[in-house]
């Protein structure tokens, strides 16, 4: 690696070879170990390389004969042709014929005497078509040798705003994170190096504005709407997974940044590739039927692995990648924070992830006056996790979002040859029906019932916020929208929409395991490890957005904040105290349902509401037992609290399940608690 260090009057050098810097961490990783010993571990050091060292053995490697082109070309048609949900939406929104275009890259390499063009050629133009699709469930990944490798430059680059008396909010980017080890080796004999730390703002990059290099950026990537783009070309500008995106143009970037004195400097970075294949693992347990954004996923992984900071976890150690909670005060009052990273788990764990956030929440040390649930740049994961969390918070019934097919001979063939566990079943009349009925999409069925998503109820009785960005893809997208049309609570965003990623997603490989035995004269193996995947399933909102599509729509949230600088310096400070002040004015109630010990059929029952003097009709004015689906008494409030009463369920024979709710003076549910006992 390479660095520089220049000002306007004169210029200033401090270099090292990429060479000797990866020597320099190999040295260190064999005299230091621990938890600070992040980079100098000796097998990550061993898994970096100069990009252009990278790339010219790339060449070497990497090849792609005619029939191969002409193999993933058309499994790419296929695809898109039969199977893909979003085509029609994306051709109406975008103007695009990606389909018209893959069939003149067939026409060119299937025309005799054509010469071939360079491989890295052919993968852009492929990268190209996917992208214009503006769908990141939707991909081309590249063979090896790109797969599992991750370009990235020692630093991170985040977004904030100002407010400017003339002007009104200006927008700066900020340097927030840095690898010290990459910068200050034996180069760092320039002490102009050392201004470069967490908290100076970019200015150019290779001589280009910072706003103009991420908005070209964003061009390049998938995101369903402006948003979302502009988000993504920020978050993978410095790290950039080569089997999704092409390489850097550029051997390195000279960086301008102005420092906490003023001054403008430029410093020299040399791009360097990782190998991830050991260390980042995306996929658990092989490849998943899922919604996740897979390229978001990976950088996500990386930046973990390199950036991240330490935070106080209360949670098991078989989710601290998925999420972390702590407490959060703010003008002396506690609040609850989630940060969700992850919705990605195995599916035999699902319960057992629901269950730890239901313990986390509820902890007598766990404050009760108000929860904030972060998901920015949550990638997604598994939907049944996602809509299944939603009712720890709320009093009414989760409704669970359904997905429709698009309707096709290979998709009604999909749904009638998957295995029986695929549930695919329930969606093939439809789909055989649209001869007749010329519909688009088939009927759309909940991925889950409705009881999965009810079964435990609520257990947190504060009022609850939901943080979004533009990088909430896929599952978060689904979480959200969820959260807003079952009225869960209010969304704070810190961008106007999501990533607007409403489907579900598919590898290539699994279209091949549905159609079993009859798969071989529709999918052929894809070539050198390449890989396809596609939405299969488009999510369709409920309530009082019932039908509206998910994808490119996203979920606009009903309060927007705007980044700060002490937000990215001091753990969102800004942002958790504009999220604490919309709680604060909202009613906080609680109810306590529990069996009295030893008596089999009577319950114990307390509930009590704290709301502002001019919401007194927010209070509780009366608790309503019921009894295996029946009404069996009511408990009326006095002053919205009802003292702790014993009710017994005596005369009631086989008393299976009870179900408390809570209502106000207006006749609005306000709490439940339910449970399911043995007779």
């Amino acid at each position: 690696m390479a660095l520089c260090v220049s000002n306007n009057d004169a210029h200033s050098a401090a270099g090292i070879s990429a060479q000797a810097l990866l020597s320099h961490f190999i040295m260190m990783s064999e005299t230091e170990t621990g938890s600070k010993a992040t980079l100098q571990d000796i097998g990550r050091a061993g898994s970096m390389t100069p990009l252009a060292k990278f790339l010219k053995g790339a060449e070497r490697k990497s090849c792609l004969l005619r029939h191969e082109r002409l193999r993933i070309i058309d499994q790419a048609l296929l695809l898109l042709e039969m199977n893909y949900v979003h085509l029609p939406l994306k051709q109406a929104m975008h103007a695009i014929n990606p389909i018209q275009r893959l069939k003149l890259l067939k026409f060119r390499l299937e025309t005799k005497g054509s010469e071939m063009e360079p491989v890295m050629q052919f993968h852009k133009r492929m990268l190209e078509i996917f992208a214009s699709l503006r769908d990141v469930h939707t991909s081309y990944f590249l063979p090896t040798p790109f797969r599992d490798r991750i370009a990235f430059l020692p630093f991170l680059i985040e977004q904030y705003f100002e407010s400017d008396g003339k002007q009104g909010r200006v927008e700066k980017f900020l340097i927030s994170r840095i690898l010290d080890d990459l910068l200050k080796t034996g180069a760092a004999t320039d002490s102009s190096v050392a201004f470069f730390q967490p908290g100076v703002e970019a200015l150019y990059w290779n001589g280009v504005p910072i706003r103009r290099v991420i908005e070209v950026n964003g061009e390049n990537q998938a995101g369903s709407n402006p948003e979302a783009r502009l988000a993504r070309g920020l978050d993978n500008l410095t790290v950039r997974p080569l089997d999704t995106s092409l390489p850097p143009d550029e051997k390195w970037v000279d960086l301008t940044y102005e420092t906490a004195a003023g001054e403008a400097l430029t410093l020299r970075l040399e791009w360097l590739v990782y190998n991830s294949a050991h260390e980042l693992v995306v996929r658990s347990k092989g490849k998943k039927r899922a919604a996740v954004d897979i390229k978001k996923k990976k950088i996500n992984e990386f930046k973990k692995m390199f950036f991240a900071q330490q935070h106080p976890v209360i949670v098991g150690k078989a989710f601290q990648n998925n999420f972390y909670a702590e407490v959060r005060q703010v003008s002396g009052r506690e609040f609850g924070y989630i940060r969700l990273f992850s919705f990605e788990v195995d599916e035999e764990v699902i319960d057992r992830f629901v269950n730890e956030v239901r313990r986390v929440i509820t902890d007598v040390n766990f404050p009760q006056q108000g929860l904030i649930i972060d998901v920015r740049g949550n990638a997604g994961g598994r939907i049944r996790l996602g809509e299944r969390l939603l009712q720890l918070f709320t009093p009414g019934r989760i409704k669970p979002e359904p997905f429709e097919f698009i309707n096709s001979p290979l998709n009604l063939e999909i749904c009638r040859r998957a295995p029986k566990d695929w549930n695919l079943a329930r969606w093939a009349d439809s789909i055989a029906e649209a001869v007749v009925t010329g519909a688009t999409y088939s009927l759309g069925f909940p991925l889950q019932s409705e009881e999965s998503c009810n079964n435990l109820g609520q257990v947190y009785y504060g009022p609850v916020i939901l943080i979004t960005d533009a990088l909430s893809y896929s599952t978060t997208d689904i979480f959200a929208a969820g959260f807003q049309d079952n009225e869960v609570g209010e969304i704070l965003g810190t961008s106007d929409n999501t990533g607007a990623g409403g489907a579900n997603m598919w590898y290539y490989g699994d279209l091949k395991t549905a159609l079993g035995k009859g798969a071989r004269s529709f999918f052929k193996p894809l070539p050198r490890k390449s890989e396809l995947q596609l939405a299969m399933r488009r999510s369709v909102r409920v309530g009082r957005r019932d039908g509206r599509p998910l994808e490119e729509l996203g979920i606009t949230p009903d309060h927007r904040h705007y980044m700060t600088k002490r937000d990215l310096m001091k753990r969102n400070a800004d942002l958790v105290g504009r999220a604490a002040r919309i709680l604060s004015p909202q009613p906080v109630y609680s109810l306590s349902v529990t069996p009295v010990k030893g008596q089999t059929h009577v319950l114990s029952i307390k509930a009590s509401s704290q709301v502002p003097p001019r919401d007194r009709q927010k209070k509780i004015s009366r608790v309503d037992i019921s009894v295996n689906g029946r009404p069996y008494k009511t408990v009326d409030a006095v002053n919205g609290a009802v003292p702790r009463t014993t009710v017994e369920l005596e005369t009631v024979s086989a008393a299976k399940n009870w179900l408390v709710q809570a209502f106000d003076h207006k006749n609005n549910l306000v709490a439940t608690c339910r449970r399911a006992r043995s007779a």
